[in-house]
């Protein structure tokens, strides 16, 4: 697939005017725990949604983890610099463009921290399954809403909206574990792993444990999330 990276359509301007008043640091970043479970495989084609300046797929490639890293980002600047490390990437809304790829084209599909962006993260995941190959690997993560500073914040009858974390105010969807899970099963996925993106401190441990293993979740500030396409 060709480098080439095409200008936002319809759709998108209303997020990148919200992306516009977020730092540069937002965009960038390896997601390192991703990049570790990559199988190691020359022939793999990867599409990332929300691809940001593409430093996760630059770790990709150079890793040997593929030989094409394609991604799809709103936000034009951060597309730009993506654009002179990866394959591919294509500019807008998700949820608005028209994919260029045909059916079956990729082995792995991530989705770091951008499906709670979406008005309609099912309608995407379901577009998004065309894309996989049968047996092909997802790595989701999101905000989990049922995190214990959460849960105090609604029982004093707040709901403090930040520039970024769980209450970023671009968030338009919120999932806890359980329902991050059944987003994706709903949606036509296999799920055979749901974790917490980063392992819990001692406090959070004992914590946890004492309040019983149902209530882990409340010790879990974000979702991780394995699947396979069916």
């Amino acid at each position: 697939m060709a480098n080439k990276l095409k200008k936002p359509q319809h759709g998108a301007r209303t997020l990148v005017e919200a992306y516009n008043a977020k730092g540069k640091h937002y965009f960038a970043g390896i997601r390192r725990d991703y990049i570790s479970e990559l199988p190691c495989d020359a022939n793999a084609h990867i599409l990332e949604i929300g691809c940001g300046n593409g430093d996760t797929g630059a770790s990709a490639i150079s890793e040997g983890k593929c030989v094409c890293y394609c991604g799809v980002e709103v936000y034009y600047p951060a597309a730009e610099v993506a654009r002179s490390k990866i394959n591919e990437v294509i500019v807008g809304d998700v949820e608005n463009i028209e994919f260029p790829w045909p059916s079956q084209s990729f082995d792995v599909l991530i989705l770091s921290e951008i499906l709670e962006h979406l008005v309609d993260p099912w309608a995407v995941l379901r577009k998004l399954r065309t894309l996989m190959k049968p047996g092909g690997l997802v790595l989701a993560s999101t905000p989990n809403i049922s995190h214990y500073k959460v849960v105090l914040m609604l029982l004093r009858g707040q709901w403090r909206l930040t520039d970024e974390g769980v209450m970023d105010r671009t968030h338009l969807r919120w999932f806890t574990p359980q329902t991050f899970r059944q987003m994706f099963e709903s949606c036509g996925y296999h799920v055979h792993q749901v974790r917490p993106v980063s392992q819990l401190s001692l406090k959070a441990k004992i914590a946890s444990f004492i309040l019983g293993r149902r209530r882990k979740h409340l010790f879990w500030r974000q979702i991780d999330l394995r699947a396979k396409c069916l």
